[in-house]
């Protein structure tokens, strides 16, 4: 693993149009088969931030937490090298074993990205993340810790480190 790759950074996001914004960088720097955790309370802003996510990947229609279903599929076009985007909302799972009958080891692979809401609540039937944001209360916004797991995960924090404000 290259040790020289940031593996950890804060980033302060005021407003709404700044989460929609670093969801559309880590986008860009995100590479196929990333699994990415997003964590916090309820209102923090982990939908906004996929939003901001599959936008950048050419998404134009609305952007919903798939809190009933679990699971919301995105196919994106050869522009974007045939990918898809998996945007997971567990917070209504009521056991991780739920998991294995809908089939979750499917979605994990080296080519599609999974964006996972409330990985907690899958403990144990998840694979591990290559990059974990962490959103919680900031003054008027949000402050996001990014960690990075993988090398993959690392190079994003690195990537975006421009906007890091703290």
């Amino acid at each position: 693993m290259d040790s020289s790759l940031v593996s950890e950074s804060t980033i302060i996001a005021g407003n709404e149009t700044e989460m929609l914004a670093l969801g559309a960088e880590i986008s860009r720097a995100c590479p196929a088969g990333l699994v990415i955790y997003l964590a916090g309370d309820l209102g923090m802003g982990k939908t906004t931030l996929s939003r901001g996510f599959l936008q950048c990947c050419g998404h134009r229609g609305p952007v919903k937490s798939p809190t009933y279903t679990l699971v919301e599929p995105y196919q994106f076009g050869l522009e974007y090298n045939n990918r898809q985007v998996f945007h997971f909302d567990l917070y209504r799972l009521g056991d991780p074993g739920e998991l294995e009958y809908m089939g979750i080891r499917d979605y994990f692979n080296d080519i599609d990205i999974c964006l996972i809401e409330w990985p907690d609540k899958g403990e144990g039937f998840l694979p591990p993340a290559d990059l974990v944001v962490r959103i919680e209360p900031h003054k008027e916004g949000r402050k996001l810790s990014l960690q990075g797991n993988s090398k993959n995960g690392k190079k994003i924090i690195k990537e975006i480190t421009p906007l890091v404000v703290e």
